[in-house]
């Protein structure tokens, strides 16, 4: 029972384990690059805005 009890807490630890390396790849490989590619938008949404205006002062 003793040997049973190890291996599965060594085995829930492990799933566990696999299961937060998988969440944090997942937003590594897919959630951050959208992120870096919505803030670049939005950089060059404001660099046009500003521009857009010096333009038009006259």
């Amino acid at each position: 029972m003793k040997h049973f009890i190890k291996g599965f807490i060594f085995g829930t630890v492990a799933t566990a384990g696999v299961v937060a390396g998988a969440i944090l790849s997942f937003k590594k490989k897919v959630v951050e690059p959208i992120e870096d590619e919505e803030a670049r938008f939005e950089e060059n949404r404001k660099r046009a805005a500003r521009k857009s205006r010096s333009a038009h002062q006259g």
